[in-house]
């Protein structure tokens, strides 16, 4: 795969109100786009296959991991999770700084593939505040709520590994925190390397053409 883009990572544990942050992030980014990955998972309720993912059979995920088609993949809860290559490229080529919004496993394979991209880990609160969104969210059984947990445990302690921590406590506050990462990464040093090195190519200008009198 070939970039001129950037790349961006969002991860989170369940909960943490990451997929409505991403919403609120693109329509304030319009040149950023969001990859939709694949997943073996069946839809939620109001869910359109293309939107929030692009759902296919378990068999044909697994030959599409034989066949090397996706930048990073993942089984969470007995389901699997995958960004295709070809979908980031062809946003790439289409002009597009490319978003991707995946989970902690997915995140790290990324990270090993694209070591310049900007990675960001959205926290919530407190422990309290997330299982109570779990709960409020009226969509899966306590069970399922207290595996979430657990998880979530091990998913915040791999955020040492981000660039950016966000903690999504006042919603509005953290959506103006993602636009100020996501419109400040291309002005990094490594971004702009090629710029400086034209700088120090470019030979001193002629002043007397520039109307400078000796």
């Amino acid at each position: 795969m070939s970039n001129e883009g950037e790349l961006y990572v969002i991860a989170a544990p369940s909960g943490t109100g990451k997929t409505s942050l991403i919403r609120a992030l693109l329509k304030r980014l319009p040149g950023l786009a969001l990859s939709v990955s694949d997943t073996t998972r069946s839809p939620r309720a109001g869910e359109v296959a293309g939107q929030q993912y692009h759902f296919i059979d378990e068999t044909a995920f697994r030959e599409g991991i034989a066949a090397g088609r996706y930048l990073e993949h993942a089984e969470v809860f007995g389901n699997l999770y995958g960004t295709a290559r070809e979908r980031v490229q062809q946003l790439w080529d289409e002009g597009h700084d490319v978003l991707l919004e995946i989970d902690v496993q997915g995140a790290e394979q990324v990270m090993a593939y694209f070591p310049d991209a900007c990675t960001i880990f959205i926290l919530p609160p407190s422990m309290a505040t997330l299982a109570q969104r779990l709960i409020n969210r009226n969509s899966e059984a306590p069970a399922v709520i207290r595996r979430r947990l657990a998880e979530a445990r091990s998913e915040i302690a791999a955020c040492r590994n981000f660039r950016w921590l966000v903690v999504n406590d006042d919603f509005d506050c953290a959506v103006k925190e993602l636009v100020a990462i996501v419109s400040a990464w291309p002005l990094r040093q490594t971004r702009r390397s090629r710029q400086v090195l034209q700088l120090l190519d470019e030979s001193p200008p002629d002043l007397t053409i520039m109307g400078c009198p000796e």
